[in-house]
């Protein structure tokens, strides 16, 4: 990990580190079919990799290419999106503008493989990074841009001249460097478009990390879109995914000792998909715990449907999240980590002062809480009160074998199986 020089990306990188949880939304031409995003039109053999097996290749990816005739989103409503973030808890979220199947969810003027240029649009939000970017904004939420760095339908990585194999560029860059030369320009041009046409952004998340991976040919100039993304958006946070240096000003792995992101579905897929099956809220606090725990953020993968809304089974499952975050957010927002985080179930975070503790349980297979919960380490100070955020009351514990025992409430009014405490920490000697 190289840590940002930047005094203004530092500034709004220790922002970020401390709100904790955010959503990734991924909506695009897989979103009508409701597959798996982009990977199918990918020719590797992998099973999660779904195609159609009664059609040949190449007619597959024209099937797919066509999807955009029938991308027409006409209850498209980034507000809900945006609502539903807030509800949840989150405090950032980062939309798809383009995936690896290169179909634009902005208005470029360097493709007509746009949303803006389908059948929508006609709509007065035809441009809807422009309006999802708004609803953001206007729910406080840090606004971050995903973009893809391959480009599967740009015929400067995929040559229509060769067919494609493999998620790479199908040509020999050595052999053909007017090309890729072309490639990087417009990558820069589109990234550019972003930068200067959509307000404020926060993040640049990149994606697609065997582009621009070190030792290999197919790089980019990321030297000159960082100094012409943070001309344009001072401060800006870039997360070039899994090509480590720095343009990785936070980490996607997890259980590292800087900035770190753990990105986790809702569902089973980033995109929508039928009849998808989602984890329970109680599954999702419980990751949360223990990424916060770890030092980590969560961010949260949905997808929109084809019409541009959020199922109810999403909107209801965040909303329940959202009323545990209210009562117990304080153990998870603006938190760091301690050095002895977790314990026999329990997770520990621990205010920036260094004063106050918190114990985070969870059991997402129990139907009840159990009378108590014990701990080693993280001993409470003498004659401190331990208190439970649910309800704000203190709680009776003991230290039985040299553990805290911490007893319970019961018949507490929680939609879910997950309880927060807060005490003083004995001083460290």
């Amino acid at each position: 990990y190289t840590p940002p020089e930047d005094s203004l990306v530092i500034q709004k990188l220790h922002h970020w580190q401390d709100q904790k949880f955010g959503m990734l939304i991924h909506w695009g031409l897989y979103s009508v079919a409701g597959i798996v995003e982009s990977w199918s039109i990918c020719s590797e053999e992998a099973d999660w990799i779904p195609r159609d097996s009664t059609m040949a290749y190449e007619d597959y990816k024209k099937w797919y290419w066509g999807l955009k005739d029938s991308f027409n989103p006409t209850r498209f409503n980034p507000e809900q999106w945006a609502q539903a973030a807030k509800s949840a808890g989150m405090r950032y979220a980062i939309f798809t503008t383009k995936h690896h199947d290169g179909f634009n969810m902005f208005n470029t003027a360097f493709s007509d493989f746009s949303i803006a240029k389908g059948p929508f649009q006609t709509d007065p939000r035809a441009d809807v990074a422009k309006y999802v970017f708004e609803a953001f904004r206007n729910n406080d939420l840090m606004v971050g841009a995903y973009f893809s760095k391959p480009d599967w339908h740009s015929e400067y990585y995929w040559w229509p001249r060769y067919a494609t194999p493999r998620r790479t560029q199908n040509y020999n860059i050595d052999k053909n460097p007017w090309r890729w030369n072309q490639f990087k320009e417009f990558t820069y041009n589109q990234i550019g478009e972003l930068m200067h046409n959509y307000g404020p952004i926060d993040i640049l998340w990149l994606d697609g990390g065997w582009v621009n991976n070190p030792g290999t040919k197919s790089v980019l100039d990321m030297d000159r879109i960082s100094q012409m993304a943070r001309q344009a958006q001072p401060g800006i946070l870039f997360v070039d995914r899994t090509i480590h240096g720095k343009y990785e000003n936070y980490q996607t792995p997890e259980q590292l000792p800087y900035p770190w992101e753990t990105c986790m579905t809702l569902g089973v897929d980033w995109g929508y998909t039928p009849h998808a099956v989602f984890k329970s809220p109680v599954t999702v606090i419980a990751k949360l715990m223990e990424i916060v725990a770890k030092g980590g953020s969560l961010l949260l993968g949905v997808g929109p449907t084809p019409e541009g809304i959020l199922q109810d089974e999403i909107v209801s499952r965040l909303q329940t999240i959202g009323g545990w975050m209210k009562k117990n957010g304080t153990a998870i927002y603006n938190t760091v980590t301690t050095p002895q985080y977790y314990s026999e179930g329990i997770w520990f975070t621990m205010n920036k002062d260094g004063k106050t503790m918190y114990a985070l349980y969870s059991n997402p297979e129990a139907e009840k809480f159990p009378d108590y919960i014990e701990w080693e380490n993280n001993i409470p100070a003498k004659r401190s009160a331990i208190y439970c955020l649910q309800n704000g009351k203190k709680v009776k514990w003991e230290i039985k074998n040299n553990r805290v025992r911490v007893y319970l409430p019961q018949n507490l009014k929680t939609e879910v199986n997950a309880l927060a405490f807060s005490f003083t920490r004995q001083a460290i000697q």
